[in-house]
């Protein structure tokens, strides 16, 4: 990847695009189709829609929600939640999704991820890595599942080598512990996790200025940035993002 990618993220429950704290705490912010068109033509490199209580609810992802948002977009969508079979897989690419997110799927049964590249591509699997803290474990960040409610005991580094060696496309780590608290990413898990993989890394949870977003790049060594919380409730612009991290030296596609 020449430049480093803004992303903006949209939580959807019930079909409305959401935004909370730490996985909970869920307040509505809109409609999610409405505000991809506007990160569309705001510049943002890609988007990512996240159906965040399908697994919880045992169901596939809202596909008349993910049709509406793709659109109205003219960038690239990774679509998340309740992918849990190739058919699923299938079914949002032909709504015209760029790339899927599995996540609890893959945990549970790792050869879905194989599987999944096998048939349609690395380039079009992500897998997401939902962390927390965790000081038993070798890297001290666990792997947490279902919308953030079931902790595996699987280390989360192992873990993104083992999807890696699958082959997956790409991994976006979220923090739980950092998500929506706008007081910057898990900067020590996002890098161990960087560091550990040749993949793609999409660092995520977090983020509440545009200091952390270098971080998340410098120190972090992402290879692109989530946002949620600053763009939805108008702290700061995708222009204002990547100026400040051009004006720092990271290449961005401005």
């Amino acid at each position: 990847m020449d430049y480093r990618k803004i992303i903006p993220c949209l939580d959807v429950k019930d079909g409305r695009l959401v935004k909370g704290i730490n996985f909970v705490k869920l307040k509505d912010v809109g409609d999610p189709a409405e505000n991809a068109a506007v990160y569309s033509q705001a510049g943002a490199d890609e988007l990512v829609f996240l159906d965040i209580t399908a697994t919880l609810e045992k169901r596939k992802t809202l596909l008349d929600a993910v049709k509406k948002t793709v659109e109205r977009i003219s960038v690239p969508l990774t679509v998340g939640g309740g992918i849990g079979s190739c058919q699923a897989i299938e079914e949002l690419l032909d709504l015209g999704a760029s790339k899927v997110s599995i996540n609890t799927a893959a945990v549970r049964n790792p050869d879905f991820v194989k599987e999944a590249a096998n048939e349609f591509g690395s380039e079009k699997i992500t897998v997401a890595i939902d962390t927390s803290t965790n000081s038993q474990l070798p890297s001290g960040f666990e792997v947490i599942v279902t919308g953030g409610t079931i902790g595996t005991g699987a280390d989360a580094v192992e873990w993104a080598k083992k999807v890696e060696s699958l082959g997956a496309g790409a991994i976006l780590p979220t923090s739980m512990d950092a998500d929506g608290t706008q007081a910057g990413y898990d900067i020590p898990m996002t890098r161990a996790i960087a560091d550990a993989v040749k993949l793609p890394i999409i660092a995520s949870g977090g983020a509440g200025t545009l200091q952390h977003l270098y971080e998340a790049v410098v120190e972090g060594h992402a290879d692109a940035v989530l946002v949620a919380s600053i763009a939805h409730f108008g702290k700061f612009t995708i222009r204002q993002m990547k100026e400040y991290l051009a004006e720092r030296e990271i290449p961005v596609n401005l």
